[in-house]
């Protein structure tokens, strides 16, 4: 009997021992062993054996990357402006052996070296560009914890700022700003609009006005073309019955016709005179209608038979 409980025991402290020293490594995970309390290596993912009382697991460590919330904290910046800050960080262990031994918690000294990066960042601008200068500052937060966290055996991958709150007072005096930035917007937009409305209705005025006197113009130049064309008609009809006129003369019984012709227009003349009342001045022989026939005749012959050209002037040899 007691060489069975020998047994029973023997077994169990073997399988105590076994599943001591045989240790299976995760995916992503490194294990840091010592052996003796001194450094012994760095277990990958996998099933490793250990030996007994001799190698220990010091530290366990995730290779993935890893997210740590940043806490907020009051900043001052270049205008003596207190605003609170937070943000959030991505790392990763690339030295399993320096993460543990480099220093005694990376994650509490990367988070305090943030912080105090971050209050000098914030420091260096004014209120208003905080804003639009994050990834300034996340940039340069990366690049100050890069420089420390090499020789820790961590990689800083990126920060990134989560908020900005300025105290009450400053965001009721930011919105009114704001307020009247987007005022002035409108009122240059409107003041742009109604200027553009004014030269574009001057300009519609200045093409009609040019329209309206080149109108003007053309229908000056139509009416003078009418008329000078209506004159030269006008024209052109009277020399050609003034021609009629005086091939009709020539023939045989024209004169007689003319006389004839005249004799009629000056009774039609003369009894529109004796209709009215006019008082007026007419010469003694102008009731001798064979006196008015022969000097209009004698007219008519001057103008038929005109006087025969002066002879040219004797030339001296």
């Amino acid at each position: 009997m007691p060489e069975l409980i020998l047994v029973v025991a023997l077994i169990f402290a073997v399988f105590i021992i076994v599943a001591k020293t045989a240790i299976v490594v995760p995916q992503q995970s490194a294990y840091v062993v010592e052996r003796l309390g001194r450094f012994s290596g760095t277990l990958d993912a996998g099933f490793h054996v250990l030996i007994p009382f001799l190698d220990v697991i010091r530290y366990k460590h995730s290779l993935k990357e890893i997210a740590i919330d940043i806490p907020e904290q009051v900043c001052i910046t270049r205008d003596n402006v207190q605003v609170g800050v937070d943000g959030v960080l991505y790392m990763k262990v690339l030295s399993p052996e320096r993460a543990s031994y480099g220093i005694s918690d990376f994650r509490f000294a990367i988070i305090q070296l943030a912080q105090t990066t971050l209050r000098s960042e914030v420091g260096k601008i004014e209120l208003d560009r905080t804003f639009e200068e994050r990834s300034t500052i996340n940039y340069s937060v990366v690049s100050e914890l890069d420089k420390a966290t090499e020789a820790w055996g961590v990689k800083v991958m990126r920060y990134e700022i989560k908020n900005i709150t300025p105290p009450a007072d400053i965001l009721g005096a930011m919105e009114k700003q704001m307020r009247a930035e987007r005022e002035k917007r409108a009122t240059i937009l409107n003041s742009e609009a109604i200027r553009e409305a004014a030269i574009n209705k001057a300009e519609g005025e200045k093409q009609m006005v040019i329209k309206a006197s080149e109108a003007k113009r053309q229908q000056q130049i139509n009416e003078a073309e009418g008329e000078g064309a209506a004159i030269l008609t006008v024209a052109k009809a009277t020399a050609e019955s003034i021609e009629r006129v005086a091939i009709a003369i020539q023939n045989a019984g024209g004169r007689d016709a003319v006389q004839l012709r005249i004799a009629e227009q000056w009774i039609t003349e003369f009894g529109k005179l004796a209709r009215t009342n006019n008082t007026m001045i007419v010469p003694a022989n102008l009731t001798d209608l064979t006196s008015i026939i022969a000097s209009a005749t004698g007219v008519l012959k001057h103008v038929n038979n005109p006087a025969p050209a002066p002879p040219p002037p004797p030339v001296h040899r």
